[in-house]
């Protein structure tokens, strides 16, 4: 059955008009026929078209999964945006498949980018959300300055991959259940001296994602990926 998603589910049991175009005009989908839909929240609903018109398809929901796919854990990555849009929007598609919870933008000294079309990005990861068979949407945030956003982040454990040398311990040996955590990563020039001192002021710690020097968001996509492996 094909996946569509419905962010506002709770108040009508209706396709958004571009999932409506799509199912009736593109899919061929009749009055009758079986859908899946997610909201975003959790919420896996097997359901039937009950009016198929191609601005305004609705649906009965049949029976409901909550919590579909919940992990006992959080991952909130927050990622200088590389200057290749491309890059950004790949990396939001590979961690909205692996199951990251939330996404920040960062403007650093180095960001080679400082504007983000945050309505692209979610329609990225809305596009992974359904190819991977999700139920939960993950939360994206506008860009925001770097300083600002360490004093306000409250995870459990927070960390910051950097570049410079200095004794760190691989993300792996940070990565248990029920735990909240945020990992920082930077632009392509990286995070600069007084950026990771403000970090570690803010009792951030520095982690290494490996022996390799990676690219922003191949680091995004690697620490996502770990915590996939190890928690899943």
């Amino acid at each position: 059955m094909t996946l569509f998603y419905v962010p506002n589910l709770a108040t009508a049991n209706v396709l958004p008009e571009e999932e409506s175009l799509h199912a009736v005009k593109v899919l061929r989908l009749q009055a009758g026929d079986y859908i899946i839909v997610v909201d975003g929240v959790g919420g896996y609903h097997k359901a039937r078209i009950t009016l198929a018109h191609h601005k305004r398809c609705a649906f009965e929901i049949l029976n409901s999964q909550l919590e579909f796919g919940k992990r006992d854990f959080k991952l909130h990555i927050a990622i200088a945006p590389t200057k290749n849009m491309d890059r950004i929007e790949w990396f939001t598609e590979k961690t909205t498949e692996m199951g990251v919870d939330e996404i920040s933008f960062l403007k650093c000294k180095n960001s080679e980018r400082t504007v983000v079309k945050i309505d692209r990005i979610v329609k990225v990861a809305e596009s992974a959300l359904k190819q991977s068979q999700q139920a939960f949407m993950p939360k994206i945030n506008e860009i925001q300055e770097y300083k600002e956003f360490i004093k306000t982040n409250t995870s459990d454990i927070k960390l910051i991959a950097h570049c410079e040398k200095e004794s760190k311990q691989h993300l792996k040996q940070f990565i248990a259940p029920n735990k909240s955590y945020t990992i920082l990563i930077g632009p392509e020039g990286d995070f600069n001296t007084q950026e990771i001192k403000d970090a570690l002021a803010l009792h951030y710690t520095p982690t290494s994602l490996g022996n390799s020097r990676l690219r922003t968001e191949t680091a995004g996509v690697f620490a996502c990926n770990a915590f996939a492996v190890l928690l899943d």
